[in-house]
């Protein structure tokens, strides 16, 4: 069937994007928005915009049935979920479909297999994809627990079935530990229980210093799957990624094949149709164990666009209309390397946490191989009702070192003024040893990062970025209202604590 009409059920930089690719392809686009995203890029953008409800996500853009409604009434034929809010609802994925409606997405089905962290390792047990040992099914008690331990040893992970972003996890690393480990299990299933709504609780062998490495796959209705290559995301803070790369530097050809045929099988396992990602970590070692499979499309699918020179969001369309792959694996090549930069609204200086507030002054950085997907403008506000992410900075070079030199010359001319933001912690990345090298794992954070040698890493970027943003606020902020340093010394929080390489008085 030949779709003419999207419905995307999201919001901010992922929904402005999948309409970019849609209109290429001359589809027209409806929008849904929530209070807080009256006049946002890509309501303006869409060819029509139905608003949902108020701003928070369970009065707006999680409402199901609403999401449909829209739908039908504009006569869209197809739904794009994006990432994030219905887009792994294996009940939404129904619903849509019940409508007369085209998902564009996995079915169901494929989506509740993998979205049970116990149920997904049952499926692809069975055609040949590694697995970390541990139990093989929920612990149903203490005693269970210790048949297991006897073939994994210490050090071990307590993980939720349902879970993900480290909730419903404890790790108990040692033998003499095991008094406690209980209590581990306790706490554990009251975290899952609170969080998913599943309290059930596995155990696998603790991989100390992991790689967390995920593989782009694509799978239609004719039984063709195809991976695209590797993506390295082991910069993360509170276990959710922050920097993200393609290929990573650390597989070979070798490995690399072999992690990509693993991912074809698990996309085989859950009969898999669509755009979907298979993560893996990978020990000291070079051994790699399946972790997940995320059945939609990623936050840093951009990268993986940039080396290979797919679409990813054209793809899922032309899947989802019932059209087979447009290229064999054979066919499918990397080209240089990309990096992303997740830039949030946090104050890496204070853990992370987020900071909301209007942003005074928007400029995106733009020449060679730079590449921003963002759905701000100068003068909004990032809410407070969703994920803080402001917008994915990435970067495409021939190679990986010029990669990474390229990032610090967009991250200096990314200027953000009103919130404190990640781009300061992705040039502390960008330059570290250990991330230059190659040589680092999922506890780069913690390992490497604090906030003094955030401040000493940045000299060189700080002069430009506060000359820059100097001149601005002394014209006004180009029509837009910019503090003044006297306001700022005496004036909110969020003002007082800027920083001048971001442009704002110190």
């Amino acid at each position: 069937m030949k779709i003419t009409k999207i419905l995307v059920a999201n919001r901010g930089e992922i929904a402005w994007r999948v309409m970019r690719t849609a209109k290429e392809m001359g589809i027209a686009t409806v929008a849904v928005y929530s209070d807080a995203d009256v006049g946002a890029p890509f309501v303006r953008y869409a060819d029509q915009a139905v608003r949902l409800g108020p701003a928070a996500a369970s009065e707006s853009y999680l409402l199901m049935e609403k999401v449909i409604e829209a739908a039908l009434k504009t006569k869209a034929q197809a739904i794009h979920p994006g990432y994030g809010f219905l887009s792994e609802n294996a009940e939404f994925s129904d619903m849509v479909e019940q409508a007369g409606l085209i998902f564009i997405g996995p079915r169901a089905e494929a989506i509740r297999t993998m979205g049970d962290k116990l149920s997904a390792k049952e499926a692809v047990a069975g055609f040949g994809v590694p697995l970390v040992p541990g139990s093989k099914g929920a612990i149903k008690g203490i005693e269970e627990a210790r048949e297991v331990l006897k073939s994994t040893g210490f050090p071990v992970l307590i993980k939720a079935s349902a879970g993900g972003g480290g909730k419903g996890m404890r790790i108990v690393e040692r033998e003499e530990d095991f008094e406690d480990f209980e209590e581990q299990m306790e706490l554990a299933v009251n975290e899952a229980t609170s969080a998913f709504g599943n309290g059930s609780v596995f155990i696998e062998k603790y991989v100390a210093s992991p790689r967390h490495i995920e593989f782009q796959i694509l799978a239609d209705a004719h039984g063709n799957i195809v991976h695209l290559f590797d993506r390295e995301c082991s910069v993360q803070r509170r276990h959710q990624k922050v920097v993200e790369e393609a290929p990573s530097c650390v597989l070979d050809d070798a490995l690399r094949s072999a992690m990509g045929q693993a991912a074809v099988n698990v996309a085989k396992a859950c009969n898999y149709r669509g755009a979907g990602t298979v993560e893996f970590i990978l020990d000291k070692q070079h051994n790699f164990y399946f972790l997940e499979m995320n059945t939609r499309l990623q936050v840093e699918h951009p990268v993986t666009e940039l080396i290979t020179g797919v679409d990813l969001v054209r793809e899922m369309i032309c899947i989802a209309e019932g059209q087979p792959l447009s290229f064999t694996q054979e066919e499918l090549h990397i080209r240089g390397h990309a990096i992303e930069l997740r830039v949030y609204a946090e104050d890496p200086a204070n853990n992370f946490l987020p900071d909301i507030g209007k942003l005074h002054v928007y400029e995106r950085p733009d020449g060679p191989g730079v590449r921003v997907d963002d759905g701000f403008e100068q003068g909004m506000e990032v809410p407070i009702h969703y994920d803080p992410m402001i917008s994915k900075l990435c970067t495409h070079a021939s190679d990986r070192e010029a990669a990474m030199d390229r990032m610090i010359r967009a991250i200096d001319e990314y200027l953000i003024v009103g919130v404190q933001t990640t781009l300061d912690f992705g040039r502390f990345v960008m330059q570290h040893e250990a991330f230059r090298t190659g040589d680092f794992d999922t506890h780069f954070v913690p390992k490497y990062f604090t906030p003094d040698k955030l401040d000493r890493a940045l000299d060189e970027g700080q002069q430009r970025a506060g000359a820059a943003v100097a001149a601005l606020i002394q014209q006004g902020g180009k029509g837009t209202s910019v503090p003044s340093s006297e306001s700022s010394a005496s004036g909110s929080k969020s003002q007082s604590t800027w920083r001048i390489r971001r442009g704002a008085p110190s």
